[in-house]
């Protein structure tokens, strides 16, 4: 018996062998996405059993919320997950790209959607924190009355990036890397996925290369399977045949370079100068040398860490140690003159010198204080004996009358006011016992009894 193939039957054979083909093409990241929660690793706060996610989407009532988490933690990847589970319209645009005419566009299709087929729009919009305040002004309204649900994804603290009208009207949930145990979990099951993964190439990986991706891919999914798609490459292409092992080598090849993920004007710059900072005041030369280096590896302005340190000097050491102001301008200076990477190891000098710092606050404190007081109590009016007289006519009106000179007195102290009537009395400065400043405490509390004394 002859068998025959009708012509569109032909055409729909090559349709499907060709999206297969398209489909094997695509990023190993972008095919290894699960399709349920049950696959779905990590984040078991907000996808675990009776969390607020996974709840909604049993119950089909997904609301509007925003996703805060650092790239490859599953943002996208979630979103997807609840368009399919609920029968959702999945539609997706980025900030980077898109604009208010894109935005309104959405809505039209959201519109027909929902006129036409009764089907409710999920609009996934990533690093939605990229769009200006009239671009997620856009969104307000539609949200509001049930249009679309928002999903928004950001790697940038939400408090900071989205409009607070929106932020209101959304849910945050903070995604966190994922763990090691989840990275080498996915690692091993893109190697052994003959559908979309890699396991017709029949490849093993080797313990030491397993942890280095791990290591290196800081919780990152999407960095994991990149990488290890080029080792995976790399391994067959060395071997000559689909059979045998991803070694570390083939892992360090396939990363390249180590590249630091370090925004600068996001959360990563903050957090890193953060520790930077908390490990200098903490005492810790270790972790403030680890830090600086953290921060000038992922290219931070060596400029910008030097004026933090400047800071540091004065508000954390202040005169428990006078020189430490110094140390930071001079490496500022240094850094200047020799630029990186001669320079960088003057800022990391520094860093040691204030970290091995005796610590005081005392002036901050003081100055913080006098900020507050002055607050409360305004311009109060300087004391006569302290004001200037360069005229008769203010000599007559009692300016500087009764002051005394206090290189008149012995040891050049003299009891005499020198705040406002007001705040006559009112000690701000306190000194610790640590450092320089031990001796400026017992420099001062002779000084006080001298005045206290001759007062009387």
């Amino acid at each position: 018996m002859k068998s025959f193939l009708r012509e569109r039957d032909v055409l729909d054979i090559f349709e499907y062998q060709s999206e297969k083909d398209a489909a094997r093409l695509r990023p190993l990241g972008e095919r290894m996405r699960p399709s349920d929660l049950d696959q779905f690793l990590g984040q078991h706060h907000v996808v675990g059993p009776g969390s607020p996610i996974r709840t909604a989407i049993s119950a089909d009532r997904i609301f509007s919320m925003i996703l805060w988490g650092p790239p490859g933690c599953g943002k996208t990847t979630l979103a997807r997950i609840m368009a399919r589970k609920t029968g959702s319209r999945f539609l997706q645009i980025s900030a980077v790209l898109s604009g208010v005419k894109d935005i309104r566009n959405v809505i039209e299709t959201a519109k027909n959607e929902k006129k036409l087929h009764a089907r409710r729009t999920i609009l996934f919009v990533d690093e939605i924190h990229r769009f200006n305040k009239s671009q997620q002004d856009a969104f307000l309204h539609h949200v509001e009355n049930g249009l679309i649900t928002l999903i928004g994804a950001t790697t940038e603290n939400p408090s900071f990036e989205v409009i607070p009208a929106l932020l209101s009207r959304c849910r945050v949930f903070t995604l966190l890397p994922l763990g090691e145990k989840e990275i080498g979990e996915l690692v091993k099951r893109a190697l052994s996925d003959r559908e979309n993964g890699l396991g017709e190439m029949n490849l093993e990986i080797g313990k030491d290369a397993l942890a280095h991706i791990v290591s290196m891919s800081n919780g990152d999914a999407r960095t994991a399977l990149s990488t290890l798609e080029i080792a995976a490459m790399l391994a067959s292409d060395r071997q000559g045949s689909p059979a045998g092992a991803i070694t570390v080598k083939d892992v360090e090849k396939a990363f390249q370079q180590r590249v630091l993920s370090h925004d600068k004007r996001g959360d990563a710059h903050f957090n890193l100068i953060s520790a930077f900072h908390k490990s200098l005041r903490g005492s810790d030369p270790d972790a403030a040398l680890y830090w600086l280096v953290r921060m000038l590896k992922a290219g931070e302005d060596p400029l910008y860490i030097a004026r933090r340190m400047v800071r540091f000097a004065s508000e954390d050491i202040g005169n428990a140690d006078p020189r430490a102001l110094a140390v930071a301008m001079d490496a500022m200076e240094a850094f200047r003159f020799l630029g990186s990477p001669e320079g960088d190891l003057c800022l990391a000098q520094a860093a040691a010198y204030l970290a091995s710092a005796p610590k005081s606050n005392s002036v901050y404190a003081a100055f913080n204080l006098i900020q507050e007081e002055i607050e409360k109590t305004g311009a109060l009016p300087v004391p006569m004996h302290l004001r200037n007289a360069p005229t008769r006519m203010m000599k007559n009106m009692g300016y500087g009358r009764g002051y005394k000179y206090a290189h008149d007195y012995k040891d050049a102290v003299v009891a005499q006011d020198h705040l406002p009537e007001q705040l006559k009395g009112r000690i701000f400065y306190r000194p610790t016992r640590r450092g320089y400043e031990e001796t400026i405490a017992k420099r001062l509390d002779a000084w006080r009894k001298i005045m206290k004394k001759d007062r009387v």
